[in-house]
Formats: structure tokens, sequence, C-alpha cells
């Protein structure tokens, strides 16, 4: 039978609510909870999507998850701290999910793991530039993220029009948008004709 943790650095009055980890070791426990293939994918869409109820998290999905793994996501990142749930008053069925202050400070973390991806991962510009731009912001960036992110989850204020958010959305709205139309580019070696990903599609 599992068991909570309790341990509480001496800087903090509380911790979140997991299972004994099969060690005390601060990475492995933070592992352990979004270690998963969707944790943290499902934080990133509410994060930086803004979409913070189920239908739109499904149907969102860049990635494709099955409606009875987002279920069970939310339901163990709910249970874990990382998300509270609200009614929501225009739609008594629908569930409003919100970032807690734990789930906010994992901004740094998001754009690390950005940062890191972007520099040795074969991604995609407009998936990838909002990852850049946070990682060239650094900590005064986070910092002025987490504030806004703070003012619209615990607050339940709307994003503001000119905040971190709003630029990161334009910035890759730009960046789709430039690959959309860039015609097709002839690389100097090989002679082979490269078309972007998006126009493939077609």
């Amino acid at each position: 039978m599992s068991q909570s943790v309790s341990a509480v650095p001496p800087d903090r009055t509380e911790t979140l609510t997991v299972p004994a980890g099969k060690s005390g070791c601060p990475i492995n426990m933070t592992v352990e909870l979004l270690g998963d293939r969707w944790s943290f994918v499902v934080l990133r869409d509410i994060v930086f999507g803004g979409h913070r109820h189920f239908r739109e998290l499904l149907d969102n999905s860049l990635e494709g998850i099955a409606s009875n793994i987002l279920a069970a996501r939310l339901k163990k990142l709910t249970a874990a701290g990382l998300l509270s749930t609200h009614a929501d008053p225009h739609h008594r069925q629908k569930i409003d999910y919100r970032l807690t202050e734990p789930a906010i400070q994992l901004i740094p973390l998001f754009a690390q793991l950005g940062a890191w991806g972007a520099r040795w991962m074969p991604t995609t510009p407009e998936l990838a530039v909002r990852a850049e731009l946070l990682a060239a912001g650094g900590p005064p960036l986070w910092d002025r993220f987490m504030e806004e992110l703070r003012s619209i989850h615990l607050e339940n204020q709307p994003p503001p029009a000119d905040g971190v958010l709003a630029e990161l959305t334009a910035a890759h709205e730009q960046r789709r948008g430039a690959d959309a139309v860039a015609p097709p580019r002839r690389e100097k070696e090989t002679g082979h004709v490269h078309v972007p990903r998006d126009q493939l599609r077609g």
C-alpha cells in the first residue's frame, strides 16, 4: 500500500499530494509524477494553448491523445495538486481546469526542456519558436510569464492582450504562416528540392 510523502524542506510549508517514490531524490520524484508519455504534454497545452476544458484539450492535441488517457491524466494531475477544477458558469456540464501555483512554477522547466529539444531534436520551426523565445528571455521573462499565469489561473482573469502568452502565440502564428507560404528551395549541395512540411499535407 502506497504512502504519501510528508517530508517538507525547511523553506517550504506544503508539498504536492503524491505517493512515496522509489527514492526521495527530487529528480526521481519529479520524473515519477511528470515523466509518463502525456502528463507534461497536457500541462503544456493548458499553459501555452490556453485550453482549460476537456473537449478543448482533446480536439487541439497535436499528438492526438486518446480521450481515456486524457481523462486519466487530468485526474492524476488534479489529485497531485497541479490542477484545480472549477465549475464553468456558462456550461454546467463543463469543468474548468486551472493551473495551481506548483504547476505555474514549472515554467523554467518548460523553458529549459524546450530549449534542449529545439537544440538537439528534429523539431519543426513553428513548434520550436516559443521554446526559443522563452529560453532567450531567461528568468526575467519566465517571472513575467508566471505572474501572468497567476492572474489567469489563480485569479481567473482574462489573458492580457500584450502579455507574454500573446507574444509567444503571435510568434508561433507568424512562424507557421511563413512556413506555409515559403516556396520550395533547392539544396545547394545535393540539388534536392525541400518543401515545407505543411505544404506536403495538401
